[in-house]
């Protein structure tokens, strides 16, 4: 039997971008999925980074 597709839903993941400017060691990544269909350009969330422990802008990558 054939898996069923998802459609235009795909799974990004999102870095923060201010972690890479702090000079702590570690990263904070977010796995999530997004429509392509409606959002085909790169997401940006605020999202909490538990070692800056502060909201920080996270950009999808690759």
């Amino acid at each position: 039997m054939a898996s069923k597709s998802k459609g235009n839903r795909v799974q990004v993941i999102l870095e923060c971008t201010e972690h890479k400017n702090s000079g702590k060691p570690g990263t904070s990544r977010y796995i999530t999925t997004k429509n392509k269909k409606n959002t085909p350009g790169r997401m940006e969330i605020k999202k909490f980074n538990p070692i800056l422990n502060k909201m920080t802008l996270h950009k999808e990558i690759k």
